[in-house]
């Protein structure tokens, strides 16, 4: 199983596709936008082998989060 990063600023998709997942037996981690998931990559960045991103949100967008994630 994989350890997934979930960013979303939606609510309701974010709960949802973290419900889905976990219920796979996926471990994820849920940010509610790109900066607090930079801080969950910084916390648990070494288990995430996977990063799940809604393109548009406030702020740090998925784009530049996948492009900090990968520095």
């Amino acid at each position: 199983m994989a350890t997934i990063l979930l960013a979303d600023d939606d609510a309701a998709m974010r709960d949802f596709v973290k419900r889905a997942l976990s219920s796979e037996g996926h471990t994820v981690y849920a940010a509610g936008d790109g900066t607090e998931a930079l801080m969950l990559l910084d916390t648990h960045g070494a288990a995430i082998g996977v990063i799940v991103t809604d393109l548009d949100m406030p702020g740090l967008d998925g784009i530049s989060l996948a492009k900090e994630a990968r520095a």
